[in-house]
């Protein structure tokens, strides 16, 4: 019986692995339960979660690939079998961990004749080659092949323009999914007003992560989207609406320099929070990194350490500031 299976309380939500398998070193599988769910509970999560999955979760990847004195995807290059687009095909099927963000840089550094593999990339210490057996290219001849790669950790993919080519850099298409599929299902035991389900969950992975570490990144930025939710919803404060397209925000700035108290100040700062400030992606996505999620952690940063941050440069700080400096007339100390 499924409820043998499974064993776990009717008043308390658990959930727990029923199969975990490595197919080979690119194919891992796992097979999850949670339950006990009223009705109805089971498939908002199940949505909820092949949702994050599939596109929150983070993965690494080759995303750029510097080979000198070549100046087009199509060329040959003496002594090598593979054209420069087979290469490049190469280098992206290849899977990569990585535990830290920013972007890492890597080398290939042979001497022909003889077959490249992934075990011949010399990788920073925080990077780590999932299937180090990948097929790169083959040395048909004695020479000398010098290739630099550029690592980056992300979410989603990106789409290269296949005219950007400068310089003999040239970017790949980048797919930082590791999760390559996930599906959900549903066991309905009971009777009446005593229906209960269980949810089933079918991760697989390419062996960036594990499915049980994907099942893990993915509850947690679910988590993350929810946050804003608790701290209360939009106000009407001193006679102010906000309007539909309006962009102000929920604490007006009446609000925050008429307060006297530093106290009220801060709790007005705690609850505004930075997606709020209409910053670009990329601005946005750095600070988040650094762990600022509020207003008020962002005003703890001097300009000085704000330039520090990694990924923010000078002209996102400048964006930063100036935000700072119109909606809230807060201009943040250089040190």
């Amino acid at each position: 019986m499924i409820r043998d299976e499974i064993s776990v309380s009717i008043q308390t939500l658990r959930w727990k692995c029923i199969e975990s398998r490595a197919y080979s070193k690119r194919l891992h599988y796992g097979r999850f339960a949670l339950s006990p769910l009223r009705k109805g509970r089971a498939d908002t999560i199940g949505i909820a979660m092949r949702r994050a999955l599939l596109g929150e979760v983070e993965g690494t990847c080759i995303t750029r690939v510097k080979l000198e004195n070549i100046k087009h995807e199509y060329s040959a290059i003496i002594g090598i079998e593979e054209s420069v687009h087979d290469i490049l095909m190469n280098l992206k099927e290849i899977v990569l961990r990585s535990d830290s963000y920013g972007i890492r840089e890597a080398s290939i550094y042979i001497v022909g004749p003889r077959n490249v593999t992934a075990q011949d990339i010399i990788l920073p210490p925080s990077v780590k080659i999932i299937d180090t057996t990948q097929h790169i290219a083959r040395l048909t001849k004695s020479i000398t092949s010098d290739i630099r790669l550029q690592i980056e950790k992300n979410r989603g993919y990106i789409i290269h323009s296949s005219n950007n080519y400068q310089d003999g850099i040239f970017p790949i298409d980048a797919v930082f999914m590791p999760v390559r599929d996930a599906n959900y299902s549903i066991h309905s035991y009971g009777s009446g007003n005593e229906i209960q389900e269980v949810l089933f969950l079918e991760i697989w992975t390419n062996g960036g992560l594990t499915p049980r570490e994907a099942l893990y990144e993915a509850s947690r930025n679910l988590i993350d989207l929810f946050i804003p939710f608790l701290h209360g919803e939009e106000q009407n404060i001193d006679g102010m609406n906000n309007k539909k397209g309006s962009n102000m925000l929920p604490f007006p700035l009446s609000h925050v320099l008429t307060d006297t108290g530093e106290t009220k100040e801060k709790i007005a700062f705690q609850h505004i929070f930075i997606d709020q400030l209409e910053l670009p992606p990329k601005t946005y996505n750095s600070l988040r990194r650094a762990n600022i999620h509020t207003l008020l952690d962002l005003l703890n940063y001097s300009r000085e350490d704000l330039m520090k941050i990694e990924h923010l440069e000078k002209e996102s700080v400048e964006q930063v500031l100036e935000v700072l400096r119109k909606r809230f007339a807060i201009d943040p100390p250089r040190n």
